[in-house]
C-alpha cells in the first residue's frame, strides 16, 4: 500500500529479484494517483487507487481478492482500519527509532527535523506491525545509525532510507518465515 513515489515498494521488488526476500507482490493499493503507481506498473504490478480511509470490511475484500498473506505499507499516508483477519499481517516501516518520533503527523522530513532539533545522537528505522494507533504496533526490528553534528534533514533521511532498504526486506522475510512455520503446524484435512 502506497501514497507517493513508490521507492519503498520498488526496494521490495528489487529484494525479491535479488533473492533477499522470498515473496511475490500480488498487487498494490494506492491512496491516490501517484508516481509509485506508474513505477510499479513498469515493473508489472497493477495498482488499485482507493482514496480516503478504507473501511476494514472493504479492505478485507480487496486484500482477500488479491490473495494477500502479508501487507507491507510503503509510504501509505492514510489511517488504516485493520481488518480482523489481517491483524498481525500488516507491516509498516517508520524512519525513526520508535517509540520516539512517531504518531500522527510524524512522517518523512518532519521526523528527521525533530530528531535533529532534539539533538539526538542516534536515529534509524523501525519495522512494526500495524494496529489501531499510528506508529504503535509491536516492533519486528530496528536498525540504527548515528546522527552527525552537521546533518540536515536530507542527509539524515538519506542515511535512514539506506537502512530501510535493508530492514524492510529482512523484517518481511522474518514475518514470512513465521507465517510459513505457523501454517506448517496447522493440521491438514
Amino acid at each position: 500500500m502506497l501514497s507517493g513515489g513508490g521507492r519503498t515498494a520498488l526496494n521490495l521488488l528489487d529484494a525479491i529479484e535479488q533473492g533477499r526476500l522470498n515473496a511475490r507482490i500480488v498487487g498494490a493499493i494506492a491512496s491516490r494517483p501517484c508516481a509509485g503507481v506508474d513505477r510499479l506498473a513498469t515493473r508489472g504490478i497493477a495498482s488499485s487507487i482507493i482514496p480516503g480511509e478504507i473501511p476494514a470490511p472493504d479492505l478485507h475484500g480487496v486484500l482477500a481478492s488479491l490473495g494477500a498473506d502479508l501487507v507491507p505499507l510503503c509510504g501509505y499516508m492514510r489511517y488504516l482500519h485493520v481488518p480482523p483477519a489481517f491483524a498481525g499481517r500488516i507491516i509498516n516501516i517508520h524512519p525513526a527509532l520508535l517509540p520516539k518520533y512517531g504518531g500522527k503527523g510524524c512522517f518523512g522530513r518532519h521526523v528527521h527535523e525533530a530528531v535533529i532539533a532534539a539533538r539526538e545522537t542516534l536515529s534509524g528505522c523501525t519495522v512494526h506491525l500495524v494496529d489501531a494507533e499510528f506508529d504503535h504496533g509491536p516492533i519486528i526490528l530496528q536498525k540504527s545509525c548515528p546522527v552527525l553534528p552537521d546533518d540536515t534533514p536530507d542527509t539524515l533521511a538519506s542515511r535512514v532510507f539506506a537502512l530501510e532498504c535493508l530492514a524492510y526486506p529482512e523484517a518481511l522475510q522474518l514475518m514470512i518465515d513465521r507465517l510459513v512455520s505457523s501454517n506448517a503446524k496447522q493440521p491438514h484435512p
